[in-house]
Parts: structure tokens; C-alpha cells; sequence
């Protein structure tokens, strides 16, 4: 343990891999505590190896170890000994100690934490809020925060819950962190020990409860030897203080492969069906005695529900509520239902759909069901407008959905720090009968006096080391939690902890992973969709690269209603779909008006010309001009702004966040100048700086001299500068394009634009004058996390960048493209930057 003070004190740091998330309890140098009293005995008020308090006697004895390198025993047993540190709840300490004074009024899972006396406190109300105030203490002493403190913390929401996406295959929907910690080939895995240690991560934020499986729930989760699996993975929970929630799929009771068989129907209100939830409750219940609750997706993107029978929403949740009631369990039913619309019908809006369906439903469910509503009305996009859902239940709990896995933002190959735009949600007054009503006060039970209520964020963490396929994006992960407990913090106040916790507290890492994180979300929403437009991705396949049209002349809603005019969806009472009305009067005026509606939600709820004057004074087309040019330029600033920490945490981190990063910024470009170019054409209005189509260090790889590849037209023909690329002439040959340089000679950023499709690994090397000076693979399948695509599109288009390249005018550029599969080595251009020029 000195050695790795010594290596602390002198500021070198051994390699990491994310594992240990921000739990690392890495040693602090001696002379940052060295005035610091430690405890001399822990002592944890359960003997019991399952119960959260012991679990955080143990936790604290291994971060006095790792922290201080001091052991410091754990004991079960009171003692009058001062220099001690209590856990336990706090009726276990007042039957060892006596009457707490000023006890604290604490809600669930809430915290006493004290150490201003001769013996530090941590009292829980209940066995897991001392669990709880444990990981808070650590925290504070793992960033070096001595200070005396007496306070008592309690959750603002009772259900803080994570989704997980995973299949029962073990792949998982949205996932990008490899494959599944609790599922492979159709059974619950035999080896737990990450699914214990996602617990303590989460438990170390407050989370309370996960949902394993996939909102688009397998009925085979129910099987007997399932059940049974699932009572293993509720045992590793356990000792942390973590529930086990489960998905259901609505038409079970019909479907063969689950422990009861199938009744031949699913209709809410037979008898049958009731007996059949009844019955299948109590066996999971026997497994899993203390299960959190359901979670269920019903009516929506092909899930069966209720309104398959002509019943109502409430009688599908209420099903499920009546049986988990003698159990202390909960139903959280999502509002995300929504049918699939004509697009020439201008009445129509999916974005009303929340609001349609539930309404008129308030009241008319069971005192343990809780709505579980996403941010905004449409699907986890760059921005959206709040819910106004959450304005319209007044007798029925709700929970707000976030959503961790980026989905539409990045996927995790991107840096976008989410609490940001979290809490634009979170603060949002929606002036319910003119009255202060903010989202987080509602979610809490506080403004229209409810028991329940909740934070949900939908997260894909999967066998990959740092859990999300990215060490960066787990800083999502954690701010969710930290909302989810107090969604008053401040965004960024959050960020830092977690930089020290993660990596250190040197200013200049924690200065540097602030700024970059601080600035995501704007520069993502610049480059990938603004002024309210949503997330100009590819919706019909990844979600992942841009695709503008694919927007359009689809079921799913998710219109701009651009042309050659105009663009944005009518959103208004008075001319359009009405969703406006959706809010109370204050709200509702606010958006109904186009001169009191926000810029950055001017084209969700008008319909104006491209030419259209903002508040900012620029017109509609030249602010997506601008902006995406500013967004993309923002992202190449990450590189150098993260270069900065090189020596200052472990190589392995910071070579994986280096290669990251750097994809980010070339692709970024690529979303750039894909929707710029799509509406430039759309339009034909110029771009008043001349950025748009105008390129002059770039050589189209189509304009070079060709043997073996061929000109290839790109669909959609944004996702390739001037609609072309070369691929190879067939996918197992090689080819050459060449061309003489026409630049002044000097030093340059070599940068290529090239295709890396899933399903081969082909190779490129580019030289000059026969003088190598750049080589690459196509296996961004393995490297980046995910893969993309199998298309030559915006999702696969790749730039790499090599500095300090040196040509003389007339040199020879050589691309030789060497095919693999059903990659064939694809092209898009080159660029020769002088220092400073982006492209």
C-alpha cells in the first residue's frame, strides 16, 4: 500500500479498465490527511451477510483500506468505544445506544449521517438508507473532503428504478456495452458475479430496483427454470439493497413456454386471465419474496395490451396491480403508446398520443400503479418539449423516464453528458392551475400529494469492462442516480464528483472532463438536430448515423414536414394539431404564440419558411448552417482539449477515451455535412459564409485515376461528399486510385473519409510518391463497441486524421484499398489541411 501512495503522491497512476466504475477508493496521497481522525473499529449493527448493513460495514473497512491504506476491523456487536463508526438503522442504534438526540425525520431509504462526534453515525430509516449513507461517506472521503458534517438525506422519489433492455439470447436491445450480464441462450446465467457487482455500483447511487429484462419482454422469462434463475440473480441483489423488477408480456397467458400453461386468451377482465397473473405472481413472489414490482409495455409498437380486447389501459394495469398488493409490489406501465399515423393527414401528431390515451384515465387506476412517462412526448430525442402528461394525472403517480443507453444521441461512441438536458425537463414549471409545478415535484408526489412516485432511466450496461462500452458515458449512469435522489443538484456539481471518483482530483482532468462534457449536449444538438427539429438520425434502421428523410413518409411520426419552402410540424391549437392545448393556459399560450415560443422549440410547434426570422436575427436555414458547423467544430476541440490529461490518469483509459473521441470528431463531420448538404438541396438557399458544397482541400476519391475500384452512388446521397465513393470492383480484390497533388507544398493534416461496414475487416494504406503515410483497418465492429452498419451510409463513414504529413506540389497520392468481406474498401475523399483548417 505505500508504493501505491508513493505512485498517488507523484501523480503516476496504474492502468484501469473501468471496472470499479467510481468505486476505485484509490489512495489518497498521506499528506492530504494526514490531520484526519479515523475511526478505529467499524462497527455494523447486523451480523447477517445478506442484509445491506453488513454489506456496509464490509465496504467501509475496503474503503479505509484502499483510501488510507489503514484496516480497520468491522464488528457486529455495540460498543461504548469512542473512535468508532456506527451503521445500522436507526431502531437497531437506539436499542444499543439509547435514544438518538434530535432524531431526524427521515422517509425510506433516507440517511443520518453525523461525524462531529467522538463516534461518526450512519443511520438509516431502514437497513438499505444505511447502506446508502455509507457509499455518501466514502464518497465524500474518497475526493478528500474532510469536513464535519450532520445532516439527514431522503430520496425525492420512492422508486428509483433502472430498465434493462436485455434479451433472454443475451443480446440487448440498444446495447452497447456487449452482451448481457443476466441472460445467454435463453436461460438466466449460471455466473452472477457482475450482476453482484452492477448492484453495489448502483446501490452506491441510491438506485433501488432493476428491471432485467426487456420492455419487449420474451413470455419464456417465466418458465420454471427462469423463475428460479431469477430468484438467484434477487439473492445477489440483496445484500445491497437492490430489487429485482420484472418485464411481462401482456399476452402471456396465451403464449406456451411459461411455468403455467396457456389459457387460450389474454383478456383483462376474464377470469381466467386474473386467475392465471394471480397464480404466476405467487410463484415468482416464492422465488422472489422480495420483488420490487412490474414493469409493462402494453399497446405499443407491436406489444399486445388490452386494447387488443377493447379494454382500457387502466384494466391492463390494474391486472397486474391486484395480485403484487398483498406483496408490497408496484406496477410501473409506460405511456409510450402510441399508433402509427398518416403523414398527409396535418391533424395528425403522435406527440398527443401520451395525453389521448391517458387522460381520461386518471383516477380509474390502482393505488400501486405508476405512470411511467418518457421526458417528452416522442422518444428520447436531442430535445424535446416536457411530457404534458405529467400535467394532466392528478390522481395518479408518475415517473419520469430518462434515458441512459444514447439511443439517439451518440450511442456511446459519442461524449453527450445527458443531466443537462435531463433538467431542462426536470425544472420545467408546467403552472398547473396557474400554480408552481415543476416536473421534479411532481414525480415526487409532492405537488398533487402522492406516496409514489419515481425516476426511471433505461440503461444497457453489458459485460464490457467500463459497462457502457465508453468510460465517459458512465457519467450518465451515476448523474442519473444522483437526480433520481435529489433532482435539485446541479448538473455539473455532479460531473465533478464523478471525475474525481472516476479518475482524480488533479484541476486540470477535472477541468478538462468538465468543459468537454459541459459542452456536449449543445454541440450534439448543433450538429444532429436543432431549433426543435428532433434527432436528425436514420429512424427506420440505427438510430445512429444521419438520415433526414428518413423522417419522413413513415407511420412513425416523427415528421419535420420539410420542403423546399418550409419545414417544421404545426403543433398549434388555431392552424394545426392541437398539441399546444395539451398544456395548462400558461404553457399552452406560451407555445400557441410563434413570437414567445423558444428558438430552440421553434420547429416542433410551427411550420414556417426556411427564411423565417428568428429571435437570434438569422433565418431558419442559416442557423442549421451555422450551428452545424459550430456543433462539429466544438467536437474537434474534445481531442486536444482531452490530449491535455496524457500522464495524468492511466494510459488504458486514456487511450480508449483518445480513440473515441477522435471518431467523434470525424464523425461528427460526417453529420455535418450530411444534413447541410440534404437541405441545401432541399432548399437551394447558399449558405451566406460559403462553407456549404465548398470544399477546396478535398480530393473526391471519384475524380482520381482508378484500377480496381470502381465509382459507386451512395444512398442516401448526403452520406458521401458530391453523392459518390469508389469501392472495389469485386469484394475480394484490391484497388488502387491515384492522383497528382496540386497543393503548395508544405505540412499538412492528412484526412480520408472511408466506409467501415459490418461484416468484413478490409484494409487501405495511402502513400505519396511511394512513401507510406498512413494505413488502416475496417474493424471499428470491434474497436468502437457496436457496429454501425452494414451499408455504405452515414452510420459506416468513418474520417481518420494523420498530423504532420509533408507533400511537395506533384507528388503522387496512392490509395490502395484491399477488400474483405462484404466490405469492398470503400472511398469517399481526402483532404489536405493546412494547421487550423478543419474542412
Amino acid at each position: 500500500m505505500r508504493c501505491l501512495l508513493l505512485l498517488a503522491s507523484l501523480g503516476l497512476v496504474a492502468a484501469e479498465n473501468g471496472l470499479n466504475a467510481w468505486l476505485r477508493y484509490a489512495p489518497l496521497p498521506r499528506g492530504t490527511y494526514s490531520h484526519v481522525s479515523l475511526p478505529s473499529d467499524i462497527i455494523a449493527l447486523n451480523s447477517s451477510q445478506t442484509s445491506p448493513v453488513y454489506t456496509a460495514g464490509q465496504e467501509l473497512a475496503k474503503g479505509f483500506e484502499g483510501i488510507f491504506g489503514k484496516h480497520v476491523s468491522v464488528s457486529h456487536k455495540a460498543s461504548k468505544a469512542s473512535s468508532c463508526l456506527v451503521v445500522g438503522t436507526i431502531d437497531e442504534y437506539e436499542k444499543s445506544y439509547g435514544k438518538l438526540k434530535n432524531a431526524p425525520e427521515l422517509k425510506d431509504d433516507g440517511y443520518w449521517l453525523s461525524n462531529k462526534g467522538s463516534t461518526i453515525q450512519i443511520l438509516g430509516q431502514n437497513e438499505r438508507g444505511a447502506l446508502y449513507g455509507a457509499f455518501q461517506y466514502l464518497s465524500m472521503l474518497a475526493q478528500g473532503d474532510f469536513s464535519k458534517v450532520a445532516y439527514a438525506s431522503s430520496p425525492a422519489t420512492a422508486a428509483r428504478w433502472v430498465n434493462q433492455w436485455d434479451n433472454m439470447d443475451g443480446s440487448i436491445e440498444r446495447g452497447y456495452g456487449g452482451a448481457s450480464i443476466f441472460f445467454s441462450n435463453g436461460l438466466v446465467v449460471d455466473d452472477l458475479t457482475r450482476a453482484g457487482d452492477y448492484a453495489r455500483i448502483l446501490a452506491s447511487i441510491g438506485v433501488n430496483t432493476v428491471v432485467v429484462n426487456n420492455v419487449n419482454a420474451n413470455v419464456t422469462t417465466l418458465s420454471t427454470e427462469n423463475i428460479k434463475g431469477l430468484g438467484r440473480i434477487a439473492d445477489v441483489f440483496r445484500p445491497y439493497g437492490v430489487q429485482l423488477g420484472l418485464s411481462l408480456n401482456f399476452a402471456a397467458p396465451n403464449t406456451s413456454g411459461t411455468a403455467i400453461p396457456p389459457i387460450g386468451t389474454y383478456d383483462p377482465l376474464d377470469p381466467k386471465v386474473v386467475a392465471w397473473w394471480t397464480n404466476m405472481t405467487e410463484l415468482i413472489y416464492d422465488a422472489v419474496p422480495d420483488m420490487a414490482g412490474y414493469l409493462v409495455k402494453a399497446d405499443s409498437e407491436g406489444q399486445p395490451g388490452p386494447l387488443v380486447y377493447n379494454r382500457t389501459l387502466s384494466d391492463g394495469a390494474n391486472l397486474f396491480a391486484r395480485p403484487l398488493q398483498p406483496h408490497g409490489g408496484i406496477v410501473m406501465f409506460r405511456a409510450f403508446v402510441y399508433n402509427l399515423l398518416n403523414e398527409s393527414d396535418w391533424k395528425a401528431d403522435r406527440a398527443k398520443a401520451a395525453v389521448d390515451f391517458f387522460k381520461d384515465l386518471d383516477g380509474k387506476f390502482e393505488d400501486n400503479v405508476v405512470i411511467q412517462i418518457k421526458f417528452g412526448p416522442i422518444d428520447f430525442q436531442v430535445r424535446e418539449p416536457t411530457s404534458p402528461l405529467f400535467a394532466n394525472l392528478f390522481k395518479t403517480p408518475t415517473a419520469i423516464e430518462l434515458e441512459v443507453a444514447q439511443e439517439y444521441l451518440g450511442q456511446q461512441c459519442h461524449l453527450v453528458y445527458l443531466p443537462p438536458l435531463w433538467k431542462t425537463v426536470l425544472d420545467f414549471d408546467l403552472r398547473v392551475q396557474n400554480k408552481p409545478s415543476l416536473v421534479r415535484n411532481i414525480i415526487s408526489g409532492e405537488r398533487f400529494n402522492h406516496k409514489l412516485g419515481g425516476t426511471v432511466a433505461v440503461v444497457n450496461v453489458g459485460t464490457n469492462t467500463t459497462w457502457l462500452g465508453s468510460h465517459l458515458a458512465m457519467s450518465n449512469l451515476y448523474a442519473f442516480g444522483r437526480l433520481a435522489w435529489n433532482a435539485d443538484q446541479d448538473p455539473q456539481d455532479i460531473l465533478q464528483d464523478w471525475i474525481r471518483l472516476t479518475f482524480n482530483g488533479n484541476p486540470t482532468v477535472v477541468d478538462s472532463i468538465t468543459q468537454m462534457s459541459m459542452e456536449s449536449w449543445p454541440a450534439y444538438e448543433n450538429y444532429s438536430g436543432n431549433l426543435g427539429i428532433q434527432t436528425l438520425t436514420d429512424i427506420l434502421f440505427n438510430h445512429y448515423g444521419p438520415r433526414a428523410a428518413s423522417q419522413e413518409l413513415n407511420g412513425y411520426a416523427q415528421w419535420t414536414r420539410a420542403d423546399h419552402d418550409s419545414v417544421g410540424m404545426d403543433r398549434t391549437l388555431k392552424n394545426g394539431t392541437g398539441y399546444s392545448r395539451q398544456y395548462p393556459d400558461e404553457i399552452y399560450n406560451m407555445y400557441e404564440n410563434i413570437d414567445t415560443t423558444p428558438d430552440n422549440l421553434l420547429l416542433w410547434f410551427h411550420h414556417v419558411n426556411w427564411t423565417h426570422q428568428l429571435h437570434s436575427g438569422k433565418t431558419v436555414i442559416q442557423h442549421f448552417y451555422d450551428a452545424h458547423y459550430d456543433g462539429s467544430n466544438m467536437a474537434q476541440t474534445f481531442v486536444p482539449t482531452w490530449e491535455t490529461l496524457k500522464g495524468k490518469i492511466d494510459n488504458e483509459r486514456y487511450n480508449d477515451v483518445l480513440f473515441r473521441q477522435t471518431y467523434q470528431a470525424g464523425h461528427s463531420l460526417v453529420w455535418r455535412d450530411s444534413i447541410v448538404n440534404y437541405f441545401h438541396n432541399m432548399t437551394s438557399i447558399p449558405d451566406k459564409h460559403g462553407r456549404v458544397g465548398n470544399h477546396p482541400w478535398r480530393i473526391e476519391a471519384e475524380d482520381m485515376e482508378l484500377d480496381g475500384y470502381k465509382v459507386y452512388q451512395v444512398n442516401p446521397f448526403e452520406a458521401a461528399s458530391n453523392a459518390n465513393a469508389i469501392v472495389t470492383i469485386t469484394n475480394s480484390t484490391t484497388g488502387t486510385a491515384t492522383t497528382k497533388l496540386k497543393f503548395e507544398s508544405g505540412t499538412y493534416d492528412f484526412a480520408v473519409n472511408y466506409f467501415d461496414q459490418i461484416g468484413g475487416k478490409a484494409t487501405w494504406k495511402a502513400y505519396i510518391d511511394d512513401r507510406l503515410v498512413a494505413e488502416w483497418i475496417g474493424n471499428m465492429e470491434d474497436t468502437l463497441g457496436h457496429a454501425p452498419s452494414p451499408y455504405l451510409d452515414s452510420s459506416s463513414a468513418i474520417r481518420k486524421t494523420w498530423h504532420g504529413v509533408k507533400i511537395k506540389k506533384g507528388d503522387t497520392l496512392k490509395i490502395v484499398g484491399k477488400a474483405d468481406g462484404i466490405e469492398p474498401a470503400g472511398v469517399d475523399y481526402v483532404s489536405f489541411l493546412p494547421k487550423g483548417i478543419v474542412d
